[in-house]
């Protein structure tokens, strides 16, 4: 009986010492609780920022300019001083052409302007011969016409109709000296002319290159016959293959909607996939006229090659700009919620008390979005989902940056 109620007397000294124990442990846990109950959410700060909305137009270089370079006779390949690949400058020779008739007439040609020119000193002596002899019988005349006037019956009349004639004939002969001189002057001319038309000829078998390029294309080979480029009748087979890619061009369809706002000389950022890399263009021109089976005009952007780093055949992707912000109020796109019908935003208020906004919205990016009304700068929005917050709810927020909630999609 003793031993029961001892038994009991130390039980009820232990409970006191439990519960102080269990009162103890409440008390430690007690902010352990309070700071699981902390709600930490993803804000951004609304700050002015330069906006633009663009546009990704595909394109594939072309060289600014290409030909197939042809002769302008026609004659066998002498000599061909290129191949694919090279490097030329405008009028570096391409290749010669072998023409032996050719020389033939330039011989001739040569010798008709020489003797032509012979013709006009024969001319010239002639006609200081006849003006010599007329003058010698004009002076005969008029010495016999003066005398004839003093003293009537000292010479007769047949002399002075003699001397009247010869006068005549003499100042015939000069005319007649001074046309022939005029035709031999002209038939210089026309040799000269026959001699230049034969020299042009010759220098056409010498082939040279129109502008500055890369040789891409070989047609001919040594002991070929050429064609020549400006006959007609026959598909006359070209030397080689010159293109420009010092600078390329892209020809860009653009959209009937963005046509009004193309300008040029306008800048534009040209990325090239392919090489990972970007590079400056501007728009160099356009063709002012709508396809009717796309609805867009041809736009051509100019690129600088001077490294040749770019080739024709690569695609290339142009970033046009439609519309710019300058300080516009943004803020990043996860921070709206319906945009199409009443946007809003949640707001980090006074006390880290959450509040939900209207706003009206301007230009949208690819990640951010201007807000015309109802933020001001230096709000903290809040971004990402918002199925766990709502108005009212007391939170801390944790600010970051656009690449992080990139990185978190």
């Amino acid at each position: 009986m003793q031993s029961q109620v001892s038994r009991r007397a130390g039980a009820m000294a232990v409970v006191p010492l439990l519960l102080a124990g269990g009162c103890a442990r409440t008390s430690a846990d007690s902010p352990a609780e309070k700071k699981s109950d902390v709600t930490i959410v993803p804000v951004a700060k609304v700050v002015p920022a330069d906006l633009t909305r663009d546009m990704v137009l595909t394109a594939e270089f072309r060289p600014y300019q290409e030909v197939d370079v042809h002769a302008k006779v026609a004659g066998y390949l002498k000599k061909i001083y290129v191949d694919i690949g090279d490097r030329v400058r405008q009028g570096q020779l391409l290749a010669e052409l072998e023409i032996p008739e050719m020389a033939d007439d330039l011989i001739r040609a040569r010798a008709s302007t020489r003797l032509s020119s012979a013709n006009v000193d024969r001319a010239k002596d002639e006609l200081t011969r006849t003006q010599s002899a007329h003058e010698a019988s004009h002076l005969s005349y008029t010495r016999l016409a003066a005398v004839l006037k003093t003293r009537p019956n000292l010479v007769a009349q047949q002399e002075i109709d003699d001397a009247m004639a010869r006068d005549r004939i003499s100042e015939a002969q000069v005319s007649s000296a001074r046309a022939a001189l005029a035709a031999a002057e002209q038939q210089v001319q026309v040799s000269q002319a026959e001699l230049k038309k034969s020299e042009t000829l010759d220098a056409y078998s010498r082939i040279t290159a129109p502008f500055t390029g890369v040789i891409t294309n070989r047609y001919a080979d040594t002991g070929a016959m050429i064609q020549a480029g400006t006959a007609s009748q026959t598909q006359a087979m070209p030397v080689v293959r010159l293109s420009q890619n010092d600078l390329l061009r892209l020809v860009l369809p653009v959209p009937e909607s963005v046509v009004p706002r193309i300008q040029l000389g306008k800048a534009v950022e040209v990325r090239v996939p392919s090489l990972n890399r970007s590079f400056n263009g501007r728009i160099a021109r356009f063709s002012g006229h709508l396809s009717l089976a796309t609805r867009t005009m041809e736009t051509e952007v100019d690129v600088p090659n001077p490294n040749l780093v770019l080739l024709p055949g690569m695609y290339a992707e142009v970033s046009l700009t439609l519309e710019q912000r300058d300080d516009a109020l943004a803020v990043p796109l996860e921070a709206i919620a319906n945009p199409e019908a009443e946007p809003t935003v949640m707001v980090v208020g006074a006390g880290g008390v959450l509040q939900i906004k209207p706003v009206k919205l301007g230009l949208e990016t690819p990640r951010r979005v201007e807000v015309i009304a109802g933020l001001s700068p230096g709000d903290l929005v809040v971004v990402g989902s918002r199925s766990q917050f709502h108005e009212g709810q007391q939170v801390v927020p944790r600010q970051v940056e656009i690449a992080e909630l990139k990185e978190a999609r």
